[in-house]
């Protein structure tokens, strides 16, 4: 059933999870590439779009409304002008390396987006960024099941499970990024108050 999935939606799926963050997709259609069920050249040309879009949209909410955005985090606005000195200092590297950095596949763009950094370089470095993202994690997923392939003889027989297994463990560990975040700022909120 989820192979019958995999082969009819899961380019689809694909764009739309690098939208956001996408990980945990990305390493999941590289295993499925492996097995046959998407090619590997369309897994990355499709996650490249939806990652460069995703962060396009973000950069360009950033430009319209980032200041409203970052007055809501007032650490963040505290910082804004260091933050904004670095961004527009080491902006090449930021932008290439931001979607490797959990948590700030969002937050990263928007920031960006708030600076001075001209849109056009974004677009580019942007481009760039996530060419190099698409091919390193979906890469990792096909050389999971290269490795899964040479333990077991007969990995057709559990690739259902195996894919199951990672998008659980992906969504096992946001959920536990989440509450950590939320425990975070519990606490810090108890803080201010005492």
């Amino acid at each position: 059933m989820i192979t019958a999935f995999v082969v009819s939606y899961g380019y689809l799926a694909i764009f739309v999870g690098t939208l956001l963050e996408g990980e945990t997709i990305l390493i999941a259609a590289g295993f499925a590439a492996h097995r046959g069920l998407l090619s590997l050249p369309m897994v990355v040309l499709v996650a490249i779009a939806g990652a460069t879009l995703g962060d396009q949209l973000a950069f360009l909410l950033g430009r319209w409304k980032g200041e409203a955005l970052i007055a809501r985090f007032p650490a963040l606005a505290k910082r804004k002008p260091q933050i904004h000195a670095f961004l527009e200092r080491y902006d090449l590297l930021f932008i290439l390396t931001v979607r490797f950095l959990y948590g700030l596949r969002i937050a990263g763009p928007v920031l960006l987006g708030s600076s001075q950094v001209p849109l056009l370089r974004f677009a580019v470095l942007n481009v760039i960024g996530a060419t190099m993202w698409a091919m390193l994690i979906s890469g990792a997923g096909y050389a999971f099941g290269l490795v899964i392939s040479s333990l077991i003889a007969d990995v057709e027989r559990i690739e259902a499970i195996v894919l199951i297994v990672i998008l659980s463990l992906g969504a096992a560990f946001w959920v536990w990024q989440r509450s950590r975040a939320r425990m975070g700022k519990k606490a810090t909120m108890k803080k201010r108050r005492a």
